[in-house]
């Protein structure tokens, strides 16, 4: 097995995202050393018994302490409090990146809380499901998923060798890497994953506050589009609450734009213009050949994996 990318990896929270860190790190050898706090005992308790971690600790600063790799896999808007608790127990030269689904404010909250001394590196695996907690995460989580990275204006040698370095950890991983502008990156996955989150809690929100049909009726009914959608409204409350309300902007954008669109399609049935659905069904279609062909037609890849290890 190669040499690991990192000597010891810090995960702040183990949720879904954070213990599949730490099984594909511990998998790929992609670090020689895991250790892993979360706020909830529980968790903690589950971490140490699902054998994730070589070390379980109980506050952040400890797990900081002599890592060179610190991930924040905590809810966004929990990020910059977590950093500012630990951020005197960080290493001098230390990469420190998350994996939130919103980059712009996290960034900012980042460099206010941590020293100019160590190397912030933001980043995104677009990569999940709706499962959470330490027995949700698998190895193969990020096996050919694209990892963001969205950089800060920085060029010196040193922060663009961490910026390489942490590129080099997610492909160990198994994921592609990209870089991108933070503000460009909440703007395209206001469009590919944000929007579509809050369609599908508003759908199924609606499906159930319908006084003509019951909830009896929603569930053994469902037909694979709502089904679909009740998978996606499953996901973790906090973290989709913390996405929108820290991505506001860029949603309510994209939001507004979608809201359009609808107003057009509701006229279109109204007025029987079958040419313009037929376009517009026609085109999305295309949208979907090209999601398959790019190889993420799934967030969940099929491993055959127990959920317990």
């Amino acid at each position: 097995m190669a040499e690991p990318v990192f000597a010891r990896l810090a995960i702040i929270g183990c949720g879904l995202i954070g213990s599949s860190l730490a099984r594909g790190a511990r998998a790929s050898g992609a670090a020689g050393q895991i250790v892993i706090h979360d706020a909830s005992a529980f968790a903690r308790a589950r971490i140490a018994e699902l054998g994730l971690a070589d070390e379980v600790t109980l506050s952040a600063e400890e797990a900081v302490s002599g890592a060179d790799l610190v991930i924040f896999a905590t809810p966004v808007r929990a990020i910059g409090e977590a950093a500012a608790a630990c951020a005197h127990a960080i290493a001098p030269g230390a990469i420190v990146s998350d994996v939130g689904s919103v980059k712009a404010a996290v960034s900012e909250a980042l460099s206010a809380a941590l020293p100019d001394s160590v190397h912030i590196v933001p980043g995104h695996p677009i990569a999940g499901t709706e499962q959470s907690g330490p027995d949700a995460g698998f190895a193969e989580l990020f096996h050919r998923r694209w990892v963001i990275l969205t950089p800060q204006a920085r060029e010196d040698d040193a922060y663009l060798e961490a910026v390489q370095r942490l590129a080099d950890f997610w492909t160990a991983l198994g994921a592609q890497v990209e870089r991108m502008d933070d503000k460009h990156h909440d703007l395209v996955l206001a469009v590919t994953s944000h929007l579509p989150h809050l369609i599908a809690y508003n759908i199924v929100g609606t499906a159930a506050d319908m006084e003509e049909v019951t909830r009896a009726e929603v569930m053994k009914y469902s037909a694979g589009g709502f089904r679909d959608f009740t998978r996606i409204a499953a996901s973790d409350p906090t973290m989709w609450r913390d996405i929108f309300l820290t991505n506001k902007d860029a949603v309510l954008e994209v939001l507004g734009r979608f809201t359009e669109d609808l107003q057009a399609l509701s006229r279109a049935i109204r007025w029987g213009e079958g040419d313009k659905l037929y376009d517009l069904f026609s085109r999305t279609r295309e949208i979907r050949r090209g999601v398959i062909e790019a190889g993420q037609e799934s967030a969940e890849p099929d491993f055959g994996r127990k959920r317990g290890g």
